[in-house]
């Protein structure tokens, strides 16, 4: 029989990738969002109505649901980092939880499994000498930090109503549809590859298709529940990666150019912080727990997002 896998945040970046992946496995997709009114209904995808700030959700779409993806938050890198806007991603991500959490404990329903996004941005920078961050590894101070800390913390009450839960620590996704991949591109595509500060910093990253087979594990691997770190095996710095994309996209038609610190820091304020941290983290769990990731370095990850 057809599962029936509920997501939020499904009409972002990763949503969209992640409910093309189920739809090839054969699960059925109900996609929670604010508009649901005149979306295409397709067969194996079909939209449900939910309202966050008013506390309401289509209880019919959770009381189908054999799991739910819950994906999502208020973007972090969108938008200048005010008070208002960052209360608006912590309240994106709690209270979105509150409500599914509700809807599960007041309603009938068949959900075994919730599997939900978290981020890297738990972790701090690293410090040296370096050892790659863990998922035992407390939250940072820092507002990412603790941004994700409630993130994690909201949606951890549906363990008490005896469903078993999968938090994925995202790190930057490479994904031909947005995202920091579109960002990395744009100078490149005039033939500079922009090198963000010094270009030591690691990003932990991962390709588009690990990070919706790692969900897909996370609802059909009944062994796996808590936090693993949803990133590829070997992370890289911001110079390597930058090389290598523009190699890709131009071969030797490229001009590596720095972009200072303090210029990042007047174009994005606090969110520079993001870009410059060096933050190493390690997959190592969740290879532990059998997950075989198809693209563990950058240039083969590259390649295959310029073949597509």
């Amino acid at each position: 029989m057809k599962q029936t896998v509920l997501i939020t945040g499904g009409t972002g970046l990763v949503g969209k990738a992640l409910t093309g992946a189920l739809v090839k496995k054969g699960y059925k997709v109900i996609i929670l969002t604010r508009n649901a009114v005149g979306k295409e209904q397709r067969e194996q995808v079909v939209y449900a109505g939910w309202n966050v700030q008013k506390q309401e959700i289509d209880i019919t779409a959770v009381q189908e649901a054999d799991y739910i993806i819950h994906l999502a938050g208020a973007g972090v890198v969108e938008k200048k980092w005010t008070v208002a806007y960052k209360k608006e991603i912590q309240d994106s991500r709690t209270e979105s939880s509150r409500l599914i959490i509700d809807a599960l404990k007041n309603n009938l329903n068949k959900v075994k499994a919730i599997i939900s996004a978290s981020a890297i941005g738990w972790y701090g920078a690293d410090t040296q000498p370096v050892k790659p961050f863990t998922e035992d590894d407390t939250a940072d101070g820092s507002f990412l930090g603790q941004t994700c800390k409630l993130w994690e913390a909201g949606i951890e009450p549906v363990t008490a109503l005896d469903k078993r839960l999968v938090k994925l620590r995202i790190g930057i996704v490479l994904s031909n549809d947005g995202g920091a991949l579109a960002e990395f591109k744009k100078p490149i595509h005039f033939g500079v590859a922009a090198i963000l500060g010094n270009g030591k910093q690691t990003v932990s990253w991962i390709h588009i298709d690990d990070l919706c087979n790692l969900f897909i594990a996370g609802i059909e691997n009944e062994n796996l529940s808590a936090s693993y770190n949803a990133v590829a095996p070997n992370p890289v710095s911001n110079k390597v990666l930058t090389i290598t994309l523009a190699k890709v996209m131009k071969g030797k038609f490229f001009i590596p150019m720095h972009v200072p610190e303090f210029v990042l820091k007047l174009m994005m304020g606090q969110r520079s912080i993001e870009v410059l941290k060096s933050t190493t983290v390690s997959c190592k769990k969740i290879q532990d727990a059998g997950f075989e990731f198809a693209f563990k370095n950058i240039e083969a990850a590259l390649e295959d997002l310029a073949g597509k």
